[in-house]
């Protein structure tokens, strides 16, 4: 289940995603599959090499990327999540979903 983000949030994000850019979408987001986890970052792109790319930049498998069009993204969850919200400079993320 997904609450804490704004419609025109969403709206950007997908407005990016679809131009091709790598963008991030941070939510709050409960699952029991994820005990102890209550954020998750949809980084997404319509470009799929694009995207494969930066998860390998970052150490991530893009086999896990979502391939649903027109909202391609790789869910970012658990310790990965903060520190490379540190490095892609999402401050705003990081404070208001208590990531820092």
């Amino acid at each position: 289940m997904a609450f804490g983000i704004k419609r025109e949030e969403l709206n950007r994000w997908k407005k990016a995603v679809a131009a091709g850019e790598i963008a991030f979408l941070t939510h709050f987001w409960l699952d029991p599959r994820f005990p102890g986890i209550t954020t998750v970052t949809k980084v997404g792109c319509s470009d799929l090499d694009r995207l494969a790319d930066w998860c390998r930049a970052n150490g991530l498998p893009p086999e896990r990327i979502h391939n649903r069009p027109p909202f391609p993204h790789f869910d970012l969850i658990g310790p990965r999540q903060p520190e490379i919200l540190k490095l892609e400079g999402q401050w705003e993320q990081l404070r208001r979903f208590n990531l820092l």
